[in-house]
């Protein structure tokens, strides 16, 4: 029985060696409980179990931003999955710079757009674009503008989707590559609480880019507002085609 449960041990630290050796690349996966953003966070670390499964990939998951004060350097790329760069203080924040200055890759997911005004800058510039405001929560037609990107690749061309659409501004001239924009004549941008104003941002309203900034490759999608979207096979297949590109940098046509 002894030599037989041996053997069985053995057996398991060579199958858990395999996988560990066949990952492609590790993320970690930051997801900041909050206020507006909570109850999405078993869901989606599920739906990135299933993702790492079926990609062979690792991922540290954390409810910590203090997980940044580690080395970083042993990721491909930070996830911020509704985890906002105000959640940081300002050692954190020069941690997450060092990384990017050195290479590193970020994926950003919804409410992680959202940064006060000059509050952080640089952060500002690692989105690409400010957050302004955003109307309530609506069914839109989503416009696939880059279908040579992988975050598009399995999403149809004139795409149903319902969220918060978020306006930007751009006080940093910032150049991006949208990959999806939203038909604000599909919806009512104007439509928010009362003593707020939304405008909608005409024609061009990206709600989803990829970029590089200061060493790094980004990623961004406002989409993912709640729990349901980490359900949704499309949402996810948009999601992981980003932080595929962000992590290695492949999958692009262009």
């Amino acid at each position: 029985m002894k030599k037989a449960l041996m053997l069985l041990l053995g057996w398991l630290v060579l199958v858990c060696n395999s996988c560990h050796a066949d990952s492609q690349f590790k993320l970690l996966v930051l997801a900041i409980p909050n206020r507006y953003h909570y109850e999405y966070i078993p869901v989606a670390r599920d739906s990135f179990e299933n993702l790492a499964k079926l990609h062979a990939f690792e991922f540290s998951w954390s409810n910590k931003t203090q997980d940044l004060e580690g080395d970083l350097r042993q990721y491909a790329a930070v996830v911020m999955l509704n985890t906002p760069g105000d959640e940081l203080n300002a050692a954190q924040r020069g941690k997450l710079e060092a990384y990017v200055r050195g290479g590193g890759n970020v994926v950003l997911v919804h409410r992680a757009l959202i940064m006060p005004p000059k509050a952080w800058p640089w952060f500002e510039q690692l989105v690409g674009r400010s957050f302004k405001t955003h109307p309530m929560l609506q069914t839109g037609v989503v416009n696939v503008v880059d279908n040579k990107f992988p975050a598009t690749y399995g999403l149809p061309e004139r795409w149903i989707w319902s969220d918060e659409w978020y306006e930007f501004t751009n006080p940093y001239q910032m150049t991006i590559h949208p990959v999806l924009t939203v038909d604000e004549s599909s919806y009512d941008p104007t439509r928010i609480w009362p003593g707020q104003v939304a405008t909608g941002m005409g024609k061009d309203h990206p709600v989803s880019w990829y970029h590089e900034f200061d060493h790094g490759r980004v990623f961004v999608t406002a989409l993912g507002h709640n729990v349901e979207m980490y359900r949704d096979q499309r949402y996810m297949d948009h999601l992981f085609g980003g932080i595929y590109w962000a992590a290695t940098g492949k999958g692009a046509q262009h």
